[in-house]
């Protein structure tokens, strides 16, 4: 029996939260006894992925072609459901983020295997199986124990961290069976985030409201991520107005992250926007409304017109920073 993660690429990169995954992968397996393996779909160098065994991973499992590029559902579960079975897998794991919510529920229905999402560390026990997960928007704690012979996990970004564990690593091809030819589906458009930085893997977010006051007042919020090498983001109406991109968009119904630090800039602190960013470890809000619930979650407040404070805020790190 083997563990195996799937393995995100981003462009023929890897990105902090595959070496999370892959470090929960080989823990899982140095727990049972068993071998940590990864699938890597898509285009990407072999140098690449071998930066994965320094976290535990003994054997990547690569599917190459273009075509794998980027994810079309139905074929990505397939293959992966072709690998968990050739390679005899017991347990599968991927990130719990757009793509994992996509692909992890498809498999689970295809193996007829127990699915936990969003765990947050590895399980209390393993015969039973039982593992913990966040509920109510990361409010509380859930034990969930699945009976399956085989188990699938998502596991939430930023919650394990990463543990090296240089091993001996091998690459092997795998010749999928899976074709695209019955895919009703055509690439109309594509685009990629402006980000600098990935929502997923930043260390610090800087996130804006309708307290900015419009599109045209943005500029102050990017100066300050770019000093401090951090990601940026908004709330739902930002992008919904359409003052900033929807892959910005953080929150419930959005992207759910958890920085080491997140600055909340002129955000009111709704309820879904709260628990789309709960999991950060210091959270600052920015606001002139004493009243803001978003006061009531943060570790740090700031009383004052952002327009003001930001450029304040981005001269002391500078020179903090000696820039």
């Amino acid at each position: 029996m083997s563990v195996l993660v799937y393995i995100e690429n981003f462009g023929g990169k890897l990105k902090k939260q595959n070496f999370e995954l892959a470090s929960f992968a080989s823990k899982l397996a140095e727990s049972t006894n068993s071998t940590a393996k990864a699938l890597v779909l898509g285009t990407i160098n072999n140098a690449e992925i071998e930066k994965l065994n320094q976290f535990g991973i003994e054997k990547i499992i690569k599917v190459e072609g273009e075509s794998f590029n980027i994810r079309i559902n139905k074929v990505f579960t397939q293959v992966i459901e072709e690998v968990v079975l050739k390679e005899n897998v017991s347990m599968v794991l991927f990130p719990d983020n757009n793509t994992g919510k996509a692909l992890a529920p498809r498999l689970s229905v295809r193996l007829r295997a127990g699915f936990v999402s969003g765990v947050v560390s590895l399980p209390e026990s393993y015969n039973p199986f039982i593992i913990i997960k966040r509920a109510f928007s990361g409010k509380a704690f859930a034990k969930v124990k699945i009976n399956t012979p085989t188990k699938i996990l998502s596991l939430a970004i930023n919650s394990f961290g990463l543990h090296e564990k240089p091993v001996t690593l091998k690459i092997e091809y795998f010749e999928t069976q899976v074709s695209f030819a019955d895919v009703p589906i055509k690439m109309v458009e594509r685009k990629v985030s402006e980000n600098k930085v990935s929502l997923f893997d930043a260390d610090i977010v800087v996130s804006g409201g309708r307290g900015m006051r419009g599109p045209e007042n943005w500029k102050p919020l990017e100066d300050l991520a770019t000093v401090l090498g951090a990601a940026t983001a908004c709330s739902r109406p930002v992008s919904d107005d359409g003052w900033r991109s929807h892959d910005e968009h953080v929150g419930q119904t959005g992207k759910i992250i958890a920085p080491n630090l997140y600055i909340a800039v002129g955000i009111s602190g709704a309820t879904q926007h709260v628990a789309g960013v709960s999991r950060s470890k210091c959270l600052v809000a920015i606001n002139t409304d004493s009243d803001a619930p978003i006061f009531e979650v943060a570790n740090y407040g700031i009383l004052g017109d952002v327009q003001k404070i930001l450029p304040k805020l981005t001269e002391a790190f500078k020179a903090f920073k000696g820039d």
